[in-house]
Order: structure tokens, then sequence, then C-alpha cells
């Protein structure tokens, strides 16, 4: 349920109000607009008589949300979010560049690799330390050894860094990441998710490979029902009967969030198409269609990559997508 306060309401008045919800028992998230106030309302507001709450002189109109998902709904947060990572933002207009290998395989590598794409305009640096393989057999990253070494990579560079989890159990490694990405494979790993929103730190959630924009969203509200409102969302890919890409990117993911949720939207191209030829085409168009970031799979060798190489751009192509997709948005903004 959402009450709009009119405009004019006093600070004392709204607090007034917001003590008696929270009476009932509610949970009670304020956005501020220009104009007018929002109250957004969680918890069972059947308790709630509808027709005396509108009858208050301060409120304008009350209506229910029928979504599940509430406090990443836009109806209760008409804002967009903008979340902040040091000097880089995310949303609001801000937009991010995100690069990095797959999988963080040396500390020459991921030196190497962090100052190309810096020098490109990336604004935020990937690695895979821990990495969720298909096959048991596959290189499953360096695990703690790979954060270590991202965190010598942010410090040669300045760059901030970004990095997947996938166990409860090694969340105390990440306490120096600055943003912790969770995987499609973990998308719906509930305890995962809530243990993320008990932290202070952004949340890159990446879509299930076969899951919907509601069920991404009602992932993103189990990180903010424990109180971390941090969350970006990340479109990249989801399987369908195609079969000349990894995956099919849902672009029309971008713009249909935009209009269900107030959190930033990442596209992820690079394990999408899963082919390095269709990278900067699709972060083109990811550009184009609104993405508030888009992050890039970059290797300074991809032949020879641990991980993934064969959907790796090398530095000089990152380069060039980076100047394409410039162009692009300085044309759609």
């Amino acid at each position: 349920m959402i009450a709009v306060l009119k405009s004019g309401t006093t600070l004392a008045q709204r607090n007034h109000l917001v003590d008696w919800l929270k009476a009932m028992h509610l949970d009670v998230h304020i956005s501020e607009g220009a104009e007018v106030t929002i109250l957004g309302l969680v918890g069972d507001t059947s308790r709630i008589d509808m027709d005396l709450l509108k009858s208050l002189e301060m409120v304008e109109t009350v209506k229910r949300v029928s979504e599940p998902y509430k406090q990443a709904n836009r109806k209760f947060h008409p804002k967009d979010t903008i979340v902040e990572i040091g000097d880089v933002k995310i949303g609001g207009g801000h937009f991010a560049m995100i690069a990095g290998p797959c999988s963080v395989e040396s500390e020459e590598q991921i030196i190497e690799v962090a100052q190309a794409v810096k020098a490109s305009g990336a604004n935020i640096l990937r690695g895979g330390a821990f990495k969720p393989r298909t096959s048991p057999y596959a290189f499953q990253g360096m695990k703690g050894e790979g954060i270590q070494l991202l965190l010598k990579a942010k410090e040669a560079t300045g760059l901030p860094i970004v990095t997947e989890i996938m166990n409860i159990s090694t969340l105390d490694l990440f306490t120096d990441v600055d943003i912790i990405q969770v995987g499609a494979r973990n998308m719906q790993n509930f305890d995962l998710l809530k243990e993320l929103g008990k932290t202070n730190k952004p949340i890159l959630l990446k879509r299930g490979l076969a899951n919907t924009l509601q069920e991404l969203l009602m992932s993103a509200e189990y990180i903010m029902s424990e109180g971390n409102e941090q969350v970006i969302l990340c479109e990249r890919g989801i399987r369908t009967f195609e079969t000349a890409t990894r995956n099919t990117l849902d672009l029309s993911a971008v713009p249909i969030l935009h209009t269900m949720t107030h959190l930033p939207v990442v596209v992820d191209p690079s394990h999408a198409t899963g082919k390095a030829g269709l990278v900067a085409p699709m972060a083109a168009a990811a550009a184009a269609c609104g993405a508030d970031a888009i992050m890039i799979e970059v290797h300074n060798n991809p032949s020879c990559a641990l991980c993934d190489g064969a959907q790796s751009l090398t530095p000089t192509q990152f380069d060039s997508l980076c100047k394409q997709v410039q162009a692009i948005r300085e044309v759609v903004l």
C-alpha cells in the first residue's frame, strides 16, 4: 500500500502519521519528491482502514500495490535509485562501464587488464575469484587469493572492484570488495540474498537463466527487505530454444524494468552471447535502449584465458567498443 501526502505537509505531521503506522507493526518507507511525499507501507496492511487514512487532511490518495515486490517497486519509490561506489554512480542518468577478465589468473594479468580498461574509460573493474562452472573439472577460480589480487589491481588503478560470491561461508573474504555480485545460478539462493541484505555494500544481482522479471525483482526484494537498498539488476541473457548464442539477450528487459522498478539496470552482453564478435553490437544496443551500465569481459590474451576466452575482448577491442557506446549515448540522451 502507498499513501501519497499532499504538498505542504509539515515534517511534524508526516512523522506523526509514520509513528501511527509503525504502531500497527508496519514498515514505512519514505520517498520524498519535489512536490509530494510517498509513504510505502509493507506488512499486514489489512489492518489499516483505508477510508480513515484517506480522510486525513494531509493525505492526497491511498492505493494498494498489487505486485508482490514492494520495496523494489517504482510505485513505492518513483525517483530512480542512484547507487554510489566511491566517485562512481549508477542509475538516475549516471552511466558506468564495468570491465575486466572473467577470472583472475595472476597479478600481472589482472593489473595489466585493469590499467588498460581504465585508460579506455571503464569506471569499475570486474574479475572472478570464485567461479561457478558447469563442469566440476573446469577452472574454479583462485578464490581468496583472487580477491587479494583484485585489491592489488584496485590499489594500482583506483578502480572499485566487483566480484561474485557463491556461498555465505565466504562472506568475510568480501570485506574490502566494493560491489558483491550474485550470479545467475544463485539468483534464488534466498539464504544468501538475506545475508547480503544485512551488509552495507552494493549488490549486483544477475537474472537467472530461466527467470521472469518479476522473479528477478522478488530476489531483489529479499535483499532490500533486510535493509540493503543498494541493489543493481543485471540482464545477462536467458535460455531459449535458440542455439546460435549461448543465451538470448533480452534487451526489452531494460525499458520494462525501468517501468517496474527504480533500481538501476546493467547489461552483460559477454555472458549473453558467448561470442566476442557479438559483444560490441549488443553493447551498443544496450546503450541505445537505456542501460545504466554495461559489463564487458576483457582479457589481455583471450586465446589463453582459463575461463570464457571465446567471449572476451582484447583491450584494443574494448577501447573501440567504449567509443561506440559513448557516441550512441550522446545521440539517444
